[in-house]
């Protein structure tokens, strides 16, 4: 079967803006990695704990990651984590999704949740965090 080249050139641009995604979120990574301590008591880069790991997180569909136990909620949402839908869900992650197991009332701060979600981008499977 062959593929038109318009649709591979298209496919190629957006696996391209894919890779590059983590590096052009914007935000302090490294005061998103301090902010990152308060998420400790529950999560961890590279293990399950309370809440699920968080290296591949950025582009990750919600509650997939093998080897969690999700909410319902989480399981049935669909939904993709973007720097968008990751922001939306840590400023208030009940009224985000109702049904989550989180219980943390959230990241009011909106340049905290932009340094959060830019430290989170960095966990990326192969990074030293996450081994």
């Amino acid at each position: 079967m062959r593929i038109p080249i318009g649709l591979g050139v298209a496919a190629v641009v957006l696996l391209l803006a894919g890779a590059a995604r983590a590096d052009t979120i914007p935000g302090d990574v490294e005061l998103g990695a301090g902010l990152y301590d308060r998420c400790l008591a529950c999560h961890s880069p590279a293990r399950n704990r309370t809440g699920p790991k968080h290296c591949g997180v950025m582009d990750r569909t919600a509650g997939t990651l093998a080897g969690y136990r999700y909410s319902e909620s989480m399981r049935e949402s669909g939904i993709v984590w973007t720097a968008e839908t990751l922001d939306a869900f840590l400023e208030a992650p009940r009224k985000f999704m109702p049904g989550t197991k989180m219980t943390y009332a959230g990241v009011p701060d909106p340049t905290d949740r932009v340094d959060l979600i830019a430290y989170l981008a960095t966990l990326r499977e192969d990074a030293e965090a996450c081994r």
